[in-house]
C-alpha cells in the first residue's frame, strides 16, 4: 500500500523512522529499491508461470499404455476413422460411422442398440430460423451394467459432423473418447452404477438426438448424471465450462476425481447467459445433473474443411480421456440418490488443484472486501502517507484504466480487422498468439502510463488503495449480479487489503512491507493470469476487450510491486524530480512499443495462405417454379472471390422462407436443371370450418433438409404432425407464417398432417429443400487454394423451392 515508500502524500522529505537504524532501513536506497523490485517480480514471474504450467494439457500416452489407462494413441485410431470425410445427419457417411461405433461397442461386450426415431429439437439453433425443427436421429446407446446400482452415469457425445468438415475435433474428439473410457472400464472390476455410453446423431443440426434420448429412451427414464464431451477447436486444456444448476456436490467430485480439473464458476455463469447450447442443453431439466466439458483453444478450424484428425492436438484428446475415465469412475463408485445441493459453488484452478467454497459465501466476502478495504484506506490516512482528498481522486482516477483499456483493445482489434477484413468471419485468427500478447501489452502500457502521470500528484497510497476498492465494489457488483464470478474481483481486494494493512503494521521495518504485497499481488496472479489466458479462446479476439479488463484489474492489484519500478515517492526537486519522471515512463513505452510490434508481427505472419485460408461463404438458391436462381452469401463485407457472385444486399425471406430472415449478399445465377421436392396429398378433409390436409413431402434428390411452410395469408395454421409428433404451433413474422424443418429426411419421404383454417380458396405451401456441394452448379469457379470454408451450418448449401396451392 504506501508500505514499499516513505510518506508520499505530503511531498515532503522521507523522516527517519525513529528507533531503526539508518543501514537497516527498507526501500531507503535506491539500489534496495531495485533489487526490491527484481525480487518481487522474478516471485511474481514464478507464481504465473506455475499458474500458467498447471494450465498445459498431460502427454499422450501411446497405443501400448497399459489397459486399464486411457491412452490418447488408442483413441486417436477411432479419431481417424470417424473423421475421416464429413458425415452429416442422414448422410451415407454418418452410416459408415455409426456401423463402426456399434462394432466398437459390442466388441466390448456391452449391451448395444440403435435408438432410431424423429425427435425435435434441443435448444435455438441455425435450424430454428426456419420454423420448428424435428429430425430423424440415429442413436447409438450402449450400457455396462453396475453391481448394484444407485443410477445411471451418461456419458455423452455426438458423432454427427458439420457439412463443411469431417469434425475430427467436433466431435470425434468426444465420440473416441467414450469408446476409450469404455473399453478401459471394461477391463477393470465392475462399477457399482449403471455406465450408459450415449453416443447422439444431429447435434449440429438440432441436438434432436440428445432431445430424443433424454425425452424417450427408457435407460433416460430415472435420469441420472450426465458428463458431456465436446470440442470448439483443436487444442487447449479441457474446461468444465456448464453445470447443472445447484451444483456444489458435483463440483466436489470434479475437483477431487478429475486428474487435470480446469473449470470456474465465472465459465458456468458466461455459458448460462449465452445463447448457446451443445447436447447438454437436452439434459437440463429436474432429472439430470451433469458437467459439460470442452477444449476451445484454436477456434479457427472450427466447423471448417480443416477440423481434420491431423490437426487436433493429442494431448487435449488426453486430458478429455483422463478426466472422463476418472469421473466416470468416481461417480460409478458413488451413491447417486442425493447429488444436488441446495447452491451452486464458487471454483477456480490453481496450481495442484480446484479451489471451490459455497456459493452462499459470495455475498459475505465481497461486503468483507469492501470493509477491509476501508480500513486500509483510514489507516493509511491515519499513517500520514494519504489524504481523504487524494484518496478519493485515488478511487476516482483508477477507473480510467479499467475503462480505457478495454476500449483501446476494441479499437486495436478494429485497426486490425480492417486490414485484415477476413478475420470478421473467424472465432480467432490461425494464429492468435501474437494477437493476444499486444492486447496485453496494451493493457500493460495504459496501466503504466496512468500511474507514472498520476503517482507523483496523488501518490502511490491512494492510488493502490483506489485500485483495490474498484475490485471490491466490482466484488460485490458481480455477487448480486453474476454471483460465480465475484471471486475474480473479491478475493485478489481481500488478499490486497491484508497485504496493505500488514505492511502498514512492519512500518518499514526490513524486507517484510515487500513481502506482504508481493504476497497480495501472487493472489491475483493466480486467480487472474489464469482467467485472462482463458478468456481469449473463450470469447475470441472480437472481445479481447474483456481479457484486457481482467489484466487491467490483474495490475491494479500489482500497484505496490509496480511502485517499486519507481524511484521512492517524496523529496524528488529540480532536475532529480524531472529524471524520475522520466524514468518512471519508460516501461509504459515500452510497453506501447511492444503492443504495436506484436500487432504488427501478427499480421505479419498470420496471413492467408492455402493452409490457412481466408473464409468466405456462398449458397445456391434456386425457385423451381420460376427458374430464377441466385447466389447468396452471409458476409457483409465480401471477401474479392465472394464478391465475384453476390453483389447487392436482398431479404430472401419471401421466397426462401427455408432460410430463415434476414438480409443476404445476393448476385444473379444461372438455372441449374435440379428438381424440388415432391409434395403430395395423401388425404384431405374438411370439417367445422377446419381442413385437414395430410401430405407427403419427398426430396427427389440427396437432400440434408426439407422444409414447409404455409402462406398465412391463405389459412391459419391451427395444428401440425410431423411423422406422428406433434410439433409447436408459433406464429412468425412475413408472408410464410407458420414453417417446419425437417433434417436427415429418409429416401421415403416425410409425412406432414396440417390442420389449418382456409382464408382463401387454395392452401399456399412453400417446400424446399438442401444439399450440399457447389462444384457441379452451372458457373461456379471453384475456390482458389487460399481461400476456404467458412464454418457455417449454411456454407456451401444448395437450395431448391417451389410453391404449392392446394
Amino acid at each position: 500500500m504506501g508500505a514499499p515508500t516513505t510518506p508520499a502524500a505530503t511531498g515532503t522529505p522521507p523522516r527517519p523512522i525513529p528507533g531503526v537504524p539508518p543501514a537497516h532501513r527498507a526501500l531507503t536506497r535506491p539500489r534496495r529499491r531495485l533489487v526490491a523490485a527484481a525480487a518481487a517480480l522474478v516471485a511474481l514471474a514464478a507464481v504465473g508461470a506455475g499458474s500458467l504450467l498447471d494450465l498445459r494439457t498431460p502427454a499422450p500416452k501411446p497405443a501400448d499404455a497399459p489397459a486399464d489407462e486411457f491412452s490418447a494413441g488408442r483413441a486417436y485410431q477411432d479419431v481417424q476413422v470417424i473423421a475421416a470425410r464429413p458425415h452429416v445427419a442422414g448422410s451415407p457417411a454418418n452410416e459408415q460411422v455409426r456401423a463402426h461405433l456399434e462394432q466398437q461397442l459390442r466388441g466390448l461386450g456391452l449391451e448395444t442398440e440403435v435408438q432410431d426415431t424423429v425427435a425435435p429439437e434441443a435448444g435455438q439453433l441455425s435450424g430454428a430460423a426456419g420454423g420448428a425443427t424435428v429430425a430423424r436421429v440415429r442413436n447409438v446407446v450402449a450400457r455396462l451394467p453396475g453391481t448394484d446400482s444407485t443410477g445411471r452415469v451418461f456419458l455423452v457425445s455426438h458423432y454427427d459432423s458439420v457439412q463443411t468438415g469431417p469434425g475430427g475435433n467436433d466431435d470425434a474428439a468426444g465420440t473416441s473418447t467414450i469408446l476409450e473410457v469404455a473399453r478401459a472400464l471394461t477391463t477393470g472390476p465392475r462399477p457399482r452404477n449403471d455406465i450408459v455410453f450415449v453416443l447422439t446423431d444431429a447435434e449440429e443440426a438440432c441436438l434432436c438426438g440428445a432431445a430424443a434420448f433424454a425425452a424417450s429412451h427408457p435407460l433416460a427414464a430415472d435420469g441420472g448424471v450426465v458428463l458431456n464431451l465436446e470440442a470448439r477447436g483443436s487444442t487447449g486444456p479441457v474446461i468444465m465450462f456448464e453445470t447443472s444448476r445447484n451444483n456444489a456436490k458435483l463440483v466436489d467430485i470434479f475437483g477431487r476425481a478429475a486428474p487435470h480439473p480446469v473449470g470456474t464458476s465465472f465459465a458456468v455463469e458466461i455459458y448460462r447467459a449465452l445463447p448457446n447450447d451443445t447436447d447438454f442443453t437436452a439434459f437440463l431439466d429436474e432429472k439430470f445433473v451433469g458437467l459439460n466439458s470442452a477444449y476451445i483453444d484454436g477456434g479457427a478450424i472450427y466447423h471448417t474443411p480443416l477440423d481434420t484428425p491431423a490437426a487436433m492436438d493429442r494431448g487435449s484428446l488426453q486430458q478429455h480421456g483422463d478426466n472422463a475415465l476418472g469421473l466416470a469412475r468416481e461417480f460409478g463408485g458413488t451413491d447417486l440418490t442425493d447429488l444436488r445441493s441446495g447452491h451452486d459453488a464458487t471454483y477456480f484452478p490453481v496450481p495442484g488443484g480446484l479451489v471451490r467454497y459455497p456459493g452462499w459465501l459470495t455475498v459475505p466476502l465481497a461486503l468483507l472486501a469492501v470493509a477491509l478495504v476501508a480500513a486500509l484506506g483510514w489507516l493509511t490516512r491515519r499513517s500520514g502517507r494519504t489524504s481523504t482528498g487524494r484518496l478519493a481522486a485515488g478511487f476516482a482516477l483508477a477507473l480510467v484504466p479499467i475503462v480505457a483499456a478495454p476500449v483501446a483493445a476494441q479499437l486495436l482489434w478494429l485497426a486490425i480487422t480492417t486490414i485484415r477484413p477476413g478475420y470478421a468471419e473467424l472465432l480467432d485468427p490461425y494464429r492468435p498468439i501474437w494477437y493476444r500478447l499486444a492486447v496485453l501489452a496494451l493493457a500493460t502500457a495504459i496501466v503504466f502510463t496512468w500511474y507514472a502521470l498520476t503517482r507523483r500528484r496523488i501518490g502511490p497510497a491512494a492510488l493502490a488503495v483506489g485500485g483495490l476498492a474498484w475490485l471490491a465494489v466490482l466484488g460485490v457488483l458481480l455477487a448480486v449480479a453474476v454471483p460465480g464470478g465475484a471471486y475474480l474481483t473479491t478475493v485478489p481486494a481481500l488478499a490486497g487489503a491484508l497485504g496493505g494493512l500488514v505492511a502498514l503494521r512492519t512500518r518499514q521495518t526490513g524486507p517484510w512491507p515487500v513481502v506482504a504485497v508481493t504476497a497480495a499481488a501472487a493472489v491475483g496472479v493466480v486467480i487472474l493470469l489464469p482467467t485472462v489466458v482463458l478468456l481469449f479462446p473463450a470469447l475470441g479476439m472480437a472481445m479481447g476487450g474483456v481479457a484486457a479488463l481482467v489484466a487491467v484489474l490483474l495490475g491494479l492489484v500489482a500497484l505496490p510491486v509496480v511502485d517499486l519500478l519507481h524511484p521512492q515517492a517524496g523529496g524528488q526537486r529540480g532536475l532529480l524530480a524531472l529524471r524520475a519522471r522520466r524514468l518512471a515512463v519508460l516501461p509504459a513505452g515500452a510497453a506501447a512499443v511492444a503492443a504495436v510490434v506484436l500487432a504488427g508481427v501478427g499480421l505479419g505472419v498470420d496471413r492467408f495462405d492455402a493452409a490457412h485460408p481466408a473464409p468466405t461463404h456462398l449458397m445456391y438458391a434456386m425457385d423451381a417454379g420460376t427458374g430464377q436462381a441466385r447466389w447468396l452469401s452471409h458476409e457483409s463485407d465480401p471477401q474479392p472471390w465472394t464478391d465475384g457472385y453476390v453483389d447487392g444486399v436482398t431479404d430472401v425471406g419471401d421466397d426462401f422462407p427455408g432460410l430463415g430472415d434476414g438480409e443476404l449478399r445476393a448476385g444473379p445465377a444461372q438455372s441449374a436443371n435440379l428438381p424440388a421436392p415432391k409434395l403430395e396429398v395423401v388425404a384431405d378433409a374438411t370439417a367445422g370450418g377446419e381442413r385437414t390436409l395430410r401430405l407427403r413431402l419427398t426430396p427427389q434428390r440427396a437432400a440434408r433438409l426439407a422444409t414447409l411452410h404455409v402462406d398465412t395469408s391463405t389459412a391459419t395454421v391451427l395444428r401440425a404432425d410431423v411423422a406422428g409428433r406433434s410439433v409447436p404451433v408459433e406464429p412468425r413474422a412475413g408472408k410464410w407464417g407458420f414453417g417446419l424443418v425437417f433434417h436427415a429426411p429418409p429416401a421415403e419421404g416425410v409425412e406432414v398432417t396440417l390442420t389449418v383454417r382456409p382464408i382463401a380458396g387454395q392452401v399456399a405451401l412453400r417446400a424446399m429443400d438442401a444439399s450440399d456441394g457447389l462444384d457441379a452448379l452451372p458457373g461456379f469457379r471453384p475456390r482458389p487454394p487460399a481461400v476456404g470454408v467458412v464454418g457455417s451450418h449454411s456454407s456451401e448449401m444448395l437450395a431448391v423451392a417451389r410453391t404449392y396451392p392446394l
